[in-house]
């Protein structure tokens, strides 16, 4: 395969894309500290579910009501989330920043702000704190970087980071605990203002469409975490961890296409049901919307619907449900909550459904003389949103064998339909990358995985991982369109395989050949 390029990599990027893709890296780094957490959220929630006052076995000792030899119990629930939560999350945004050493430190900031807060949670505090933190202990080590005289490194560097540990964890405590403890009040008095007023449902206007563009993680793990964590502390579930999580809106427009669409949407759709609504990938039904922006109704109404129900049930999760699986919902329900939620899942879904046939009945007709539907034009307004060239789409989501994708296949390597980055380096290491580096990652380097053990290929190792985790050594990276620029500014060097569907992805095979040939 030739190693030439179809469009320069240098292109003005950063240009396109704008605000959009300014928030959607920033949830990518909110995500990353929070993501590989999750274990602790659920750890919690299984606790909190068990052993509080209202759960399925209330043990006082362990949910922290009732006293123990005349003391009050303080319980595992309220440390757990008011200490362990926000400092591993500081301690995973110092290691992205500044690795071990910016861990420690941005930990040490991190904990003035938990402690100044006095019961308060504080991971949004941990979330600003342990990256700052880390960014600021290596300002100072860029200071006096080769200055240092041989057998004083230890010394230097200890003394240093003790003594920023100090003065910011002062400055957390004194300061910054009360700001983030008023901002922490005022976002949950707002919630309780909407909930009160039942007016949340309204926030599906918001939420839904920026799950289509790729902003969930702003918004879910940003806020909704936090403000849901501390609705549980004081009631034992939160409404807000379905918001975002809900898997009904994406199952309805799945379930239209399954019955009611034409063409390829309507051939892939059942095995993207399973990987949605079973896996919690939410992301593979993002294309079937943008292949039609008149559906974006059908998923608001659908999310709305959801809310709603959970509103009028009182229902709601003791902990996050990641990935959005109908699986992970049920699990995290809450004791007194298994009718709303459910519910609040079927409705959604049927509304989505109901609302997405209707558009899609009235322009079968026109989408059968289109010859089957234009997924492709899907994901080129996927690119156009994503700040990316529109021609450069037209071969991603699930297969489109045009002369003009032959050509551009066989110009870039991988199979590529984008812009890549190729080099002739004997490719050893695969690497899928996606926001979180799980679930859409996790499954695409799945099936890779199996095409190159069926096809016998040796000593290639196919992995998942978040984009923000690219170190360098990936001989050949796999993304979503929407994120190949930005995986291939982490690694200029490696060849760069843009797919539009990570389950099916024509370019898997091409890929396959090219390591067959190496």
């Amino acid at each position: 395969m030739t190693t030439s390029s179809v469009a320069a990599p240098d292109a003005p990027a950063k240009s396109r894309g704008g605000a959009r893709v300014a928030v959607q890296k920033f949830g990518t780094f909110l995500s990353g500290m929070v993501m590989p957490n999750i274990a602790i959220f659920i750890a919690w929630g299984i606790i909190t579910a068990f052993f509080i006052e209202t759960g399925w076995t209330p043990v006082g000792i362990l949910g922290g009501f009732g006293e123990t030899d005349g003391v009050a119990n303080p319980g595992v629930v309220g440390p757990i989330l008011t200490y362990l939560i926000p400092l591993a999350i500081a301690i995973q945004g110092g290691r992205m920043i500044y690795e071990t050493r910016g861990a420690v430190v941005g930990s040490i900031f991190a904990m003035g702000v938990i402690l100044g807060a006095n019961g308060t949670v504080m991971i949004l505090g941990a979330m600003i704190c342990g990256p700052l933190g880390a960014y600021l202990i290596k300002q100072v080590d860029k200071i006096w970087d080769g200055k240092i005289k041989p057998g004083f490194e230890m010394l230097v560097n200890n003394y240093a980071a003790g003594i920023l540990g100090f003065v910011l964890a002062m400055i957390g405590f004194f300061w910054l605990a009360p700001i983030f403890k008023a901002i922490a009040n005022g976002l949950g008095a707002a919630v309780e203002f909407l909930i009160n007023h039942s007016l949340l449902p309204l926030a599906s206007v918001i939420i839904e469409p920026a799950k289509v563009f790729f902003l969930n993680n702003a918004i879910n793990h940003g806020v909704l975490d936090q403000l849901g964590a501390a609705q549980v502390k004081e009631s034992g579930k939160s409404i807000l961890f379905l918001l975002e999580a809900n898997p009904g809106p994406g199952l309805g427009i799945l379930l239209a296409f399954t019955f009611f669409g034409v063409g390829i949407a309507r051939s892939t759709a059942p095995g993207a049901i399973i990987i949605q609504f079973l896996g919690g990938i939410h992301e593979i039904y993002f294309p079937y919307v943008l292949q039609k922006p008149v559906l974006f109704i059908a998923v608001i109404l659908g999310g709305a619907t959801g809310v709603a129900t959970n509103v009028a049930f009182h229902s709601g999760l003791v902990a996050p449900a990641s990935p959005g699986s109908i699986f992970a919902v049920i699990g995290s329900t809450a004791k007194d909550s298994f009718v709303g939620v459910i519910l609040s899942v079927v409705l959604s879904a049927a509304v989505s459904f109901a609302v997405a046939s209707f558009f899609l009945i009235a322009t079968r007709k026109r989408d059968l003389a289109n010859g089957g539907g234009d997924m492709s034009a899907a994901m080129a307004k996927l690119q156009a949103n994503k700040g990316r060239d529109v021609n450069a789409a037209t071969s991603g989501l699930l297969g489109n064998n045009s002369p003009a994708n032959e050509e551009e296949a066989e110009a870039s390597l991988g199979g590529v339909g984008s812009a890549t980055t190729a080099t002739a380096t004997r490719v050893e290491n695969v690497v899928f990358a996606c926001d979180a580096g799980m679930g859409s990652s996790a499954m695409g380097a799945s099936v890779l995985r199996n095409k190159v053990k069926k096809a016998g290929i040796e000593g290639v190792t196919v992995v998942n991982k978040a984009i923000a985790n690219l170190d360098g050594t990936e001989d050949l990276i796999i993304t979503q369109e929407e994120l190949t620029d930005r995986a291939r500014q982490k690694n200029p060097g490696a060849q760069h395989v843009s797919v539009g569907n990570f389950m099916n992805a024509p370019q898997y095979d091409q890929v396959v050949e090219q390591l067959k040939n190496q």
